[in-house]
C-alpha cells in the first residue's frame, strides 16, 4: 500500500535511482490484469456458441443481444472510467476493479450450469461484465502517469497491446477448458451435446478466470501504487467513489438494456438506444459536484470541434470494428455456415472457436506496425490504405457468406471467409495505430488528451453495433447485408479522411 510521493519520470536522475523499477512495476501487474478484463468483457462470443451447442432455449437474436449488452456495458463504463483514477487513486482503481469483475465470472458461471436459467440473469451478468470494458480507460490513463514521455509509447503500446490480446486468449482457452470437471461441485455437472453426445462444462469458461482474477487483485493492491495528489480522501472514501461512479454508468446502461429487452426495436431504434445511454451518463456525471464536474468541463470543450467528431467517426472505424468482430464473429460462423439453406444443421460445420480466436490475434499484433509505419508515412496515408482494404475485406467476407447461405456445402466457402476475414481483422488493427497517432498531429496538447479518452470510449461502442446489426439481419436472413452497411460505413470514412487529412490541399497534414 504505496503512496508515491515527489513522483516526476521526467527526471533522469531519479529515474534512475528507482523510478523506473516502480514504474514497471506497476506495468508488469497491470498488463494482465487489463488483458483478464478484456478476456470477461468479451467471453461472451464463445460463451454464447456453447450455450447453443449445450442446448440454453435461446433464440440466435436473443444470443447477439446478450453480445451487444456486453458491449453496451463495457462502453458506457468507459466514460466514468476516465476520472477513477485522477479521483481516486491508481492502485485503488485497479485492485478494486479487477475484484469487481469476479462478481459477472462467478456469477455466469453459476447461471451456464442450468438451462432454465432465465434469460434476465444472463442478461445481467452481461451487463455486469462491462466492467472490464470500463477498466481500459483507467489501466491506460494509469500507466500514463507513470513513465517519461520518452517511454510512454511503448508502455501505453504495451497495456493496450497486451489488453487487446485478452481478447483472443480468451477464445482459444475457454474453450479449452469447457472439455473436463475442473472446479469440482462448484461447477456442477456437465451438459450434454445433443449431436455429439459429449460433456460440456460450458460453466468452466467464466469460472476459470475467477481465480486469476482473485490473484491479480491481491498482487495489485500490495504491489501497485497511487500517486501524489490521486487519493488525498481517505481509502474508504477513495473505494466509495470508484463504487459510485461505476453505478453511474450502470443506472445508463440499465436503462438501455431495458429498452432492448422490452421493446422489438428496429436497429435505427436500438442506435438511437446507445445515444440516449450515453446522454444518460453524461448528465448523470454533470450533477455531481466537485472535482468531477470541473474535469467534465474541461473535456467538454473538445465537443464544439469539428475534428473531434471526424477522428470519433475514424476511430470507430477501427477499433470498433476490432471489437465488434471479435465479438461477433464467433456466433456468426455459427451461424452462417453450422446449417443449410432450409435450416437444418451441417454436421460438416468448421468449429467456430477453432478459428475466431485468429482475428482479434491478428488485429492485436499489427496494431504497432500501424503506429510504426504512421511514423514514417503520415498516419493519413495508412489510415487511408488501411480503410481500403477494409472495404474489400467486408464486400469479399458479404460474397462468401451469400455463397455459403445459398450452398448445401457451405463449409466449401469457410476458408475464403475466413481469410477475408482476417484482411479485415489486419487493416482494424493497422487502423487503430494510425488513427492513435494522428491525434496528436490535429489537436494542441490539452485537448489531444481529452480526444483520445473520448474517442477510444465512443468507439468501444462497436461491441455493441456490429453485434445488433448481425442480430437483425440474421434473423432476415440476409447477413450479407450487414456487410454491405459496412463497406458503405467505410467508404464514407474513406472520403472523410482523403478530404481532411490525406489529400494534398488538406484542412490538416497529419
Amino acid at each position: 500500500m504505496a503512496k508515491l510521493t515527489n513522483w516526476n519520470p521526467e527526471d533522469p536522475k531519479a529515474w534512475e535511482q528507482g523510478a523506473s523499477k516502480t514504474a514497471w512495476r506497476n506495468l508488469a501487474i497491470s498488463v494482465p490484469s487489463l488483458l483478464c478484463a478484456f478476456a470477461v468483457w468479451m467471453f461472451w462470443s464463445v460463451l454464447t456458441v456453447r450455450m447453443k451447442e449445450a442446448g440454453f432455449p435461446f433464440t440466435p437474436a436473443q444470443l447477439f443481444t446478450l453480445i451487444s449488452i456486453a458491449g453496451l456495458s463495457g462502453a458506457t463504463l468507459r466514460i466514468p472510467s476516465s476520472f477513477l483514477v485522477s479521483l481516486a487513486g491508481g492502485r485503488n482503481t485497479i485492485a478494486l476493479t479487477t475484484a469487481l469483475l469476479i462478481i459477472p465470472a462467478l456469477g455466469a458461471g453459476i447461471a451456464l450450469q442450468d438451462r432454465t436459467t432465465s434469460f434476465a440473469t444472463f442478461a445481467v451478468m452481461a451487463a455486469l461484465s462491462g466492467i472490464g470494458g470500463g477498466n481500459f480507460a483507467s489501466s491506460m490513463s494509469n500507466i500514463n502517469g507513470f513513465f517519461p514521455k520518452r517511454l510512454a509509447g511503448l508502455a501505453l503500446g504495451l497495456n493496450a497491446g497486451v489488453g487487446n490480446l485478452g481478447v483472443s486468449i480468451m477464445q482459444y482457452l475457454v474453450p479449452a477448458v469447457m472439455g473436463a470437471a475442473m472446479f469440482g461441485s462448484l461447477a456442477g455437472a456437465p451438459h450434454l451435446v445433443a449431436i455429439t453426445g459429449k460433456q460440456l462444462w460450458v460453466q468452466n469458461g467464466a469460472l476459470v478466470w475467477v481465480p486469476i482474477l482473485a490473484v491479480l487483485a491481491v498482487l495489485a493492491w500490495f504491489f501497485m501504487d497511487n500517486r501524489e495528489g490521486q487519493d488525498s480522501e481517505p481509502l474508504g472514501i477513495a473505494l466509495l467513489k470508484i463504487l459510485g461512479l461505476h453505478l453511474i454508468g450502470f443506472a445508463a446502461t440499465a436503462v438501455g438494456v431495458l429498452l432492448l429487452l422490452n421493446f422489438k426495436l428496429g436497429l435505427l431504434a436500438q442506435m438511437g438506444v446507445l445515444v440516449l445511454t450515453i446522454v444518460i451518463c453524461l448528465g448523470l456525471m454533470k450533477l455531481l459536484p466537485g472535482k468531477i464536474k470541473t474535469g467534465l468541463d474541461a473535456q467538454f470543450l473538445i465537443f464544439p470541434k469539428k475534428h473531434t467528431w471526424i477522428m470519433t467517426v475514424l476511430y470507430l472505424m477501427t477499433f470498433g470494428s476490432f471489437i465488434g468482430f471479435s465479438s461477433a464473429l464467433p456466433l456468426l460462423i455459427k451461424e452462417v455456415f453450422g446449417k443449410f439453406p432450409m435450416g437444418a444443421i451441417n454436421p460438416n460445420s468448421p468449429n467456430p472457436l477453432a478459428y475466431a480466436f485468429l482475428g482479434p490475434l491478428v488485429g492485436s499484433v499489427v496494431r504497432p506496425i500501424g503506429g510504426m509505419l504512421s511514423d514514417k508515412f503520415k498516419g493519413s496515408r495508412v489510415t487511408q490504405w488501411s480503410t481500403v482494404l477494409m472495404i474489400i475485406g467486408a464486400l469479399g467476407v458479404a460474397h462468401y457468406v451469400k455463397l455459403a447461405q445459398g450452398s448445401m456445402t457451405p463449409e466449401a466457402h469457410f476458408a475464403p471467409f475466413l481469410g477475408l476475414f482476417l484482411l479485415l481483422f489486419v487493416a482494424t488493427g493497422l487502423g487503430n495505430g494510425s488513427t492513435f497517432q494522428m491525434v496528436p498531429f490535429i489537436f494542441e496538447p490539452k485537448l489531444a488528451g481529452p480526444v483520445l479518452g473520448w474517442t477510444s470510449a465512443a468507439a468501444a461502442y462497436g461491441s455493441f453495433i456490429i453485434p445488433a446489426v448481425f442480430k437483425t439481419q440474421v434473423a432476415a436472413g440476409k447477413v450479407e447485408y450487414a456487410l454491405y452497411g459496412f463497406a458503405a460505413f467505410y467508404a464514407i470514412c474513406l472520403i472523410l479522411n482523403w478530404w481532411y487529412y490525406a489529400r494534398n490541399n488538406a484542412e490538416v497534414k497529419c
